[in-house]
């Protein structure tokens, strides 16, 4: 029997995963070290040995890597403590994706973008940082997560867990930065680095509704939204066409109708399904310069956005795409 979901990914899923964890070791090795140089090699290592580790655990979410399905959630358990994003339980970060997928829409916990406008100051203070390249929404995103099982009731068992986490990951990076104190900024770094790449990537791939119905039942809302309305409004955002191999920077994350058309098929194989689905006529692709362009254009302006389902996207291939902040898989609200 195969350790692997299929017997094609013993290479690609092993590669992969080894990068993962033996890449993110070597990355906080390079980051200790007493030269600049190296630690700049490192910043980018560790940035994105997370970033891969992300996407990973969206491979887990839809069991596409391992045979097992206890396999995957303890693999995606283990991966969460590599991104940082372990103080949200693994099952709750995939609930939320697959409700995601279910419902045709964002759904979320709660709508962060009504409470910034009812507090300008602060509004304000995060688009400062946001003009200064901070991905500071991200950020509160993040941190919000260990603060959720002391907010909303339905989480309140999560708070031992969170407590601990929070003592055992203190322990272990204050540990380093006594040793190391440049670990102090260069880790932040890292870290900010994958939120923008991570957040790029998830601004331009929908035009969906935005629910606040994470924590009930799927409603009425969940059922209005049919296939061809997922396809109209999901977006393929590679790096690059011309050069296919660019897209395991974010492993194959940008073929996102394919992805929406069959989430079981694993991240490998997603250039060839989209060429099977769509050859050379899909019209859901953003070029990646109107994906840059926009994305730093609108960096401030998309704090508090959300965009219409029935915003054109494609009439200027995604020119004037503002896109959303704030709904990343990793945050489980």
């Amino acid at each position: 029997m195969s350790f692997f979901r299929r017997r094609d990914g013993l290479i690609p899923n092993s590669l992969a995963i080894s990068y993962a964890f033996l890449g993110y070791l070597g990355a906080w090795y390079l980051i200790t070290r007493e030269v600049w140089w190296i630690n700049a090699m490192g910043v980018v290592l560790l940035a994105h040995t997370m970033i891969i580790a992300a996407y990973l655990i969206h491979e887990c979410a839809h069991n596409t890597l391992l045979a097992n399905n206890e396999n995957n959630a303890r693999l995606g358990n283990i991966l969460l403590w590599i991104t940082g994003a372990c103080y949200g339980t693994y099952e709750g970060i995939r609930h939320k994706h697959f409700r995601h997928h279910v419902d045709r829409a964002d759904v979320v916990a709660f709508n962060f973008r009504h409470r910034l406008l009812q507090h300008p100051w602060l509004l304000k203070c995060l688009q400062a940082m946001e003009l200064l390249f901070i991905p500071a929404l991200d950020i509160v995103m993040h941190w919000m997560v260990p603060l959720m099982p002391f907010v909303l009731p339905g989480r309140r068992n999560q708070r031992a867990r969170v407590i601990l986490i929070l003592i055992i990951r203190s322990v272990i990076f204050t540990s380093i930065a006594l040793t190391a104190p440049r670990v102090l900024l260069l880790y932040p770094l890292a870290y900010m680095l994958m939120l923008h790449v991570l957040r790029f990537m998830d601004a331009f791939q929908h035009t969906y509704a935005l629910f606040e119905t994470l924590e009930s039942p799927p409603g009425p809302e969940a059922r209005q939204f049919d296939a061809p309305f997922e396809y109209s409004h999901t977006y393929t955002n590679l790096h690059s066409v011309k050069y296919p191999w660019l897209n395991l920077f974010t492993l194959n994350f940008g073929y996102h109708n394919a992805h929406h058309e069959r989430p079981t098929q694993p991240w490998y194989q997603l250039p060839k399904l989209n060429h099977e689905l769509f050859g050379d006529q899909l019209t859901q692709m953003i070029p990646f310069r109107n994906q840059i362009t926009s994305y730093f254009r609108y960096r401030t302006q998309r704090l508090t956005h959300e965009d219409p389902i029935d915003f054109d996207v494609l009439s200027n291939q995604g020119e004037t795409f503002i896109g959303v902040d704030g709904v990343s898989f990793l945050t489980g609200h």
